[in-house]
């Protein structure tokens, strides 16, 4: 056994559910939790709610520090989807949470009729999405944001890390009307304040400027882009990073202006399938304006990904920062 291959951890079934920070990296425990029990103290319309999953959406905060505004619904979906369009027409402002597969495979109907047709102000905000866990398609929400992004009104946002959570929480909070967010839970990486970053509700940002490659990112894969850049500069390569974390409504217009910068390759980047994500937003909002930069797709395949390590899954389904280079090197 050769020296490299001793010293390499050994993956355990905890990697199946472990946290997406890279070693060393700066978190922040439970940031939904902690911002929505900070709001609803200023807010006394904000209820809580979830299907049988408080600890694992970071809502046990928020039923501890108000348990006559929380709301367990125990393991029915439709129900709690159901419930929360309820307690909205009354006013009240639901927080509904689950797993993100549950919400959308389980109570898409729910969402579609009871919730988004009659523009309720519902803010549904789901943990696991994409591969953020090694436990199969069962657990792995690949295709949810191409779901909630064919329902009509339904504003749709995908965070990059805790300090992007915590502005996100009160800004969905003011929106009138449906909300999906998905969710980073437990120890959740801290990046984007290191770059002076403000959330806002519609808009792309420019996280960093580059000359050679434009990844247009989302969720996580803002993160990995970032660390790509980075990795990147040693070979002399330039990376810019525009994060796009609101899909619908999409910020065309900054996304326009940046793609048509000549001499960049243009590099979609999302933890989601290839399919009705990120990736055809921004390509079909290319084709209609008449701009065609050469573009290539970093996204989750078309296919039910195995169970496993979560390491392991983000190398094979190229998602890692190591395979996010690879690629862009190979493309260049």
């Amino acid at each position: 056994m050769n020296t490299a291959t001793a010293k390499k951890p050994r993956l355990t079934t905890s990697a199946m559910i472990a946290s997406i920070a890279s070693e060393g990296q700066r978190t922040r425990a439970a940031p939904f939790g902690k911002a929505l029990v900070e709001l609803a103290a200023q807010r006394p319309e904000i209820v809580g709610m979830t299907a049988d999953l408080s600890k694992y959406t970071d809502l046990h905060l928020f039923a501890q520090a108000y348990p006559e505004r929380f709301f367990q619904m125990g393991m029915a979906e439709q129900l709690l989807m159901g419930a929360a369009g309820g307690m909205a027409k009354t006013g009240l402002i639901p927080f509904a949470t689950t797993y993100a597969v549950f919400a959308t495979r389980r109570a898409y109907d729910f969402i579609h009729q009871v919730i988004a047709e009659e523009n309720l102000n519902v803010k549904i905000v789901c943990a696991l999405p994409g591969l953020t866990t090694g436990y199969g398609p069962s657990h792995q929400a690949s295709e949810d944001l191409a779901m909630m992004r064919a329902i009509p009104g339904m504003m749709v946002i995908d965070p990059c890390d805790a300090h992007e959570i915590e502005q996100a929480v009160p800004a969905i909070a003011a929106h009138q009307g449906p909300v999906y967010m998905r969710l980073l839970r437990g120890q959740v990486p801290l990046v984007l304040d290191e770059y002076g970053y403000q959330f806002e509700l519609g808009k792309a940002k420019m996280i960093r400027g580059g000359r050679d490659v434009l990844f247009i990112s989302t969720g996580i894969m803002t993160m990995r882009a970032l660390e790509a850049a980075q990795a990147l500069q040693q070979n002399q390569v330039d990376v810019a990073v525009l994060h796009v974390p609101t899909l619908k409504p999409l910020d065309t217009e900054t996304i326009l202006r940046e793609a048509a910068r000549p001499g960049r390759l243009v590099v979609v980047a999302e933890n989601h399938s290839t399919i009705g994500g990120l990736g055809e937003a921004v390509a079909t909002a290319l084709m209609r304006a008449g701009v065609h930069p050469a573009f290539r797709q970093i996204a989750l395949p078309d296919a039910f990904m195995d169970a496993g390590a979560l390491p392991t899954l983000h190398d094979r389904y190229g998602i890692s920062t190591t395979a996010v280079v690879a690629s862009v090197k190979s493309w260049l």
